[in-house]
């Protein structure tokens, strides 16, 4: 519950920590001993202990551990590996030597969005196959039948930023058939559904969109200005290092941004939720896990 609280600001402070790069080589043995320590103090909080040991282990925990299952995330499906590709997949959008985007990369999307999704289902959940297929082969094929240069510049960022979407949709495409489980403020299960699916999903996928999109746009905006500079015309071998630079440094930043502007454990109004759900409490919000 504690990524579902607070404001976006301290959200987004709260992922820079969870995104430090030693989560990767934390020992499974130290992300025990954490998980052991948070049992222990049930009502401490991230923000609010002023126990430094609470706050790492919460770190620790947050960064490594899916909320749903309490199982271990693969070191390389984690956020901050995650962080690291998505600065490597957009070479396709900076290097001239590059001339379509990456499916292996969508490959890996995939399973860091079906691994880090809602777990309602961990032993049924089986994504879309075809869906999954065509989200990573669509870019190459739509690439290599385009001739027109403005459109083969102005392109590779709209299908990004579309199939970054698409690919969430089709990795977690059961949660919205299926439902996902909704809880009070107790952590106590209320029933599985649909609508809570459907949003987790759509804001998921927001967040993506904003992600790649911003993380795109942006260098391509300074890169346009940049070759009107005298430093440009004396070095015109600069302009990749610059919108490499540029690009590391604004999904450094977006990374963090698009994983705070929705909280993971997310509120949904009781009204908003089918009939045998709101039957089943009296509570006026309810509780789900968006995933991330």
């Amino acid at each position: 519950k504690v990524l579902g609280r607070g404001s976006f600001i301290q959200r987004f402070l709260q992922w820079t920590e969870l995104l430090d790069p030693t989560n990767l080589v934390v020992s499974i043995e130290k992300i025990e001993k954490s998980r052991q320590l948070l049992l222990t103090n049930e009502d401490a909080s991230i923000r609010d202990s002023e126990d430094q040991r609470i706050k790492e282990a919460w770190k620790r925990s947050l960064s490594t551990v899916h909320p749903d299952n309490s199982k271990l995330i693969p070191v390389p499906l984690r956020p901050i590996f995650f962080s690291m590709m998505s600065v490597k997949s957009l070479k396709s959008l900076i290097l001239p030597q590059v001339k379509t985007l990456s499916v292996s990369f969508y490959a890996y999307t995939t399973a860091f969005n079906i691994v880090n999704g809602n777990a309602s289902y961990v032993s049924m959940m089986r994504p879309r196959g075809h869906l999954i297929f065509w989200s990573c082969l669509f870019p190459r094929l739509l690439q290599m039948r385009l001739h027109n240069v403005l459109l083969k510049k102005a392109l590779p960022i709209i299908i990004l930023t579309h199939v970054s979407a698409m690919n969430v949709v089709a990795a977690r495409s059961l949660e919205p058939i299926r439902g996902i489980e909704v809880m009070d403020k107790e952590g106590n299960v209320m029933g599985y559904s649909r609508k809570a699916g459907t949003k987790a999903v759509k804001d998921t996928a927001a967040s993506r969109v904003v992600l790649f999109g911003t993380s795109a746009f942006i260098p391509e905006v300074f890169s346009h200005f940049f070759v009107r500079t005298q430093f440009f015309r004396q070095y015109p071998w600069s302009l990749w290092t610059f919108k490499l630079s540029c690009t590391v440094l604004v999904m450094g930043l977006m990374v963090p941004v698009s994983f705070s502007i929705f909280p993971q454990i997310e509120r949904i109004q009781r009204s908003e939720l089918e009939k045998e759900i709101q039957s089943a409490t009296e509570e006026t919000e309810l509780f789900y896990n968006r995933g991330v």
